[in-house]
């Protein structure tokens, strides 16, 4: 069969700095580039898709859906994703604006969760971010772990109202140094910028938890955490505010700048008027296209079951309640399970019944990120749902970490016609799953 036509046509190439690939191929003939290595071969993988497809039948969006995951504060990875969906052409270099393709007018574009942390430049990402919702772009959030605990973290600071969240901004460990430092340098730099601002020992008071949260935590945390992982998460707390200020002292970051810096966050994202009040307001836990629910990680039992019950709707009014109204009930559990499990013994199961009862609603696929990998998108199968992972490791810190070759781009396309095609800088072909060409692979 000739993928061919099934390519995206790229526009605004040479705005990329990637070589994005230009050939398909059958997803199932990448084998362990390409699908999980439980499988003990090709032809098992073959069959079990068959038979899941077979004793499910897929629902597909109306519309196509553009996938993009952790983009970690890499803008040039966001662009050049953009341009292998087929769905932009980008104009300018400096300043890139943003304009719909026939195909990008018709689709929906979806940020797959973890926007903050590790890349070059948190607030480049968001701009580039608004830009294209700008462009007329049907947009959509999805939250990840990394965005919900930057939230929770910065406004944690001066919230006197609940002593046993008072952990969340050292929660946040060293990783939120260079978006502090970063705003710091944008907003702070004027010669009178921290009058006002209280002194050393009074910051390091306002941003970190006081003694007496040792008392309260645990107290608090009852119910929500085992015993042990009270106690893991209170060292964890100590270990992380000794790193947090060292990284401070490391950027030049005192504790007036870092405690400032927090401050103006919460002016940029949580008052109406800030740049990038935008961002948390539109923010969802979970989406459902037909057969296929996007969200940031993964299921558990208990959300599968308020999935049956109430409903994705439903799901992500929970999500917000939580959010908004009490931060540990959502972080400790089992909401935030879905934004940050790699189904480890240590996260909160997905058994065989809570997979049934996804599909008692008409749902059989989930395709998510977080798990960064290193060769494209990946087939896998947790109990009898399809996933796919599509965190394909874009932002350039992470890569050079994981050894990958150049900058990063990758894209995943679920189509209207029956099709899921898989654009990744690390694989040589754009991969293409057709359900009704499953046995046509490795030949």
């Amino acid at each position: 069969m000739s993928y061919q036509r099934l390519l995206p046509r790229y526009h605004s190439i040479e705005h990329s700095g990637v070589q994005l690939p230009n050939e398909g191929q059958n997803w199932l003939d990448g084998k362990k580039r390409s699908v999980h290595s439980r499988w003990q071969n090709h032809q098992q993988a073959v069959q079990k898709l068959s038979q899941l497809l077979e004793q499910y039948q897929w629902t597909w969006p109306s519309k196509t859906v553009y996938f993009f995951s952790d983009l970690h504060a890499d803008a040039d990875a966001l662009t050049a994703s953009l341009i292998a969906s087929g769905g932009v052409k980008v104009r300018g270099k400096k300043h890139r604006r943003f304009k719909l393709t026939k195909q990008g007018k018709q689709a929906q574009f979806l940020i797959g969760g973890d926007c903050f942390d590790k890349g070059p430049s948190n607030l480049e990402l968001l701009r580039t971010l608004s830009r294209l919702h700008h462009s007329g772009a049907r947009m959509r959030l999805l939250a990840g772990n990394h965005d919900v605990r930057v939230m929770l973290g910065m406004r944690s600071v001066n919230r006197d109202d609940a002593l046993e969240c008072k952990h969340f901004f050292v929660r946040m460990g060293p990783k939120a140094v260079p978006f502090l430092s970063e705003i710091n340098d944008s907003y702070l730099s004027a010669p009178h910028s921290l009058s006002g601002v209280p002194d050393t020992a009074q910051c390091k008071q306002r941003l970190f938890p006081p003694e007496q949260w040792f008392d309260v935590f645990p107290l608090k945390a009852a119910g929500l955490l085992p015993d042990k992982m009270i106690e893991k998460e209170m060292q964890r707390i100590t270990e992380k505010r000794q790193d947090f200020e060292m990284r401070c002292d490391e950027n030049g970051l005192s504790p007036r700048r870092a405690y400032a810096a927090a401050l103006q966050w919460q002016r940029l994202f949580l008052r109406n008027s800030g740049e990038f009040s935008w961002f948390f307001k539109h923010m969802r836990l979970a989406l459902r296209k037909g057969s296929f629910l996007f969200i940031h990680a993964g299921l558990d039992n208990h959300i599968a079951n308020l999935i049956r019950k109430k409903g994705v709707k439903a799901l992500n009014r929970e999500f917000n309640k939580q959010l908004q109204g009490d931060p540990m009930r959502f972080y400790y559990g089992s909401l935030a399970n879905t934004i940050r499990t790699k189904y480890r013994a240590s996260d909160k199961h997905l058994t065989t019944a809570g997979a049934r009862q996804v599909h008692e609603k008409d749902m059989h696929v989930i395709i998510h990120g977080h798990k960064s990998m290193l060769n494209g998108q990946r087939v896998s199968l947790r109990q009898s749902i399809v996933n796919f992972e599509c965190d394909v490791t874009l932002d350039r810190h992470s890569r050079q970490r994981d050894g990958l070759k150049g900058p990063g781009a990758g894209v995943t396309i679920v189509r209207p016609d029956k099709k899921i095609i898989g654009i990744s800088t690390d694989h040589p072909y754009v991969k293409v799953f057709d359900p009704d060409d499953l046995g046509q692979s490795g030949v």
